[in-house]
């Protein structure tokens, strides 16, 4: 399916169907550590990238598909900025009709200034925008917005949707060694979150291939720093594992281009990932896949990670 991927195991959302949105990498954001690489060129026009209709065929196909109990979440998670695509309030109205599963919505939160928007994901049981900086440098330097954006829009928007929302609003901050880790830095962030009230502070960290080759994930030292000032309610989310479901028809070599281009990942990743076929034949695929230009290697952190061949990573400290 070209719209829709799993269930695959969430960090947050258990077994998670995914419905992807956007083309890769449709994003008003650029940040230094997208595991998609950077946004080239960033886009902030709202449309309808994909027919919503064929977005939604595909979902009614896919939940048709899965045992009760397979999956725990539908999550709309784009290959960029999910709420870009034009149509999602329409889309989560009309999956919540096909299913009694909750429905999430993963974004950066940078368009939630816009009131429309806000209505759209009432509808949704659970919204997970980021909240990576307390200031507007910060911002700046970590999620190098759109020029159109900035850091009071994006904290206005997710103020005021908190007061409009009654789902649950679990705000997400990427952890970063010596950009937000600091004190200083974990103690703005406090400061905006004391303004928003989310109902949950999720810390994850870089665990795939950040667009910039300098990023690092934050110390053991960073993490319990950030647990002390960010407060009661933060959550230090681990690392997803387990099985990947995949749609019985697929060929092995859509399975991995589906999988790496939205979750680059290392071959033996991808062995147990997709036990359904020998690690030589994935590594096999892997190859054909890179002869035929839809695949590429990234090296990050000394690992080789298998990515989508047109995601945009920096090769130098530049």
């Amino acid at each position: 399916m070209k719209h829709i991927f799993g269930p695959v195991p969430s960090r947050r959302l258990g077994q998670s169907l995914g419905i992807d949105p956007v083309p890769l990498k449709t994003c008003n954001w650029n940040c230094v550590y997208c595991q998609l690489g950077r946004s080239k060129p960033m886009v902030n026009k709202r449309a309808d990238y994909y027919p919503p209709k064929a977005i939604l065929s595909e979902a009614k196909e896919a939940l048709a598909g899965h045992e009760p109990g397979g999956i725990d979440w539908v999550t709309f998670v784009g290959s960029g900025e999910t709420t870009l695509h034009a149509s999602m309030g329409w889309l989560i109205r009309q999956v919540k009709m096909l299913t009694h599963l909750p429905v999430a919505v993963i974004t950066n939160g940078a368009l939630l200034y816009c009131p429309e928007l806000r209505r759209e994901l009432r509808a949704a049981d659970a919204v997970l925008p980021s909240l990576d900086a307390g200031t507007p440098a910060l911002y700046k330097q970590i999620n190098r917005p759109h020029p159109s954006l900035s850091f009071e829009r994006l904290l206005n928007g997710l103020k005021l949707f908190r007061r409009e929302y009654s789902g649950k609003l679990w705000v997400e901050v990427m952890l970063l060694r010596g950009l937000n880790d600091t004190e200083s830095a974990l103690r703005d962030i406090a400061a905006a979150l004391e303004t928003i009230q989310p109902d949950e502070v999720q810390i994850v960290q870089p665990t795939r291939p950040p667009a910039e080759i300098w990023v690092q994930p934050p110390d053991e030292e960073g993490l319990l720093r950030a647990r002390a000032i960010l407060g009661e309610m933060v959550n230090i989310v681990p690392p997803a594992c387990g099985d990947v479901n995949r749609n019985n028809s697929e060929t092995l070599i859509d399975a991995v281009a589906g999988i790496i281009t939205r979750h680059p990942m290392r071959a033996g990743e991808l062995a147990q990932t997709l036990r359904k076929w020998s690690e030589e034949e994935i590594m096999a695929a892997l190859a054909d896949l890179e002869n035929s230009g839809r695949a590429k290697v990234v090296e990050r952190y000394g690992t080789r990670f298998w990515s989508a061949s047109n995601s945009h990573y920096a090769e130098s400290g530049a």
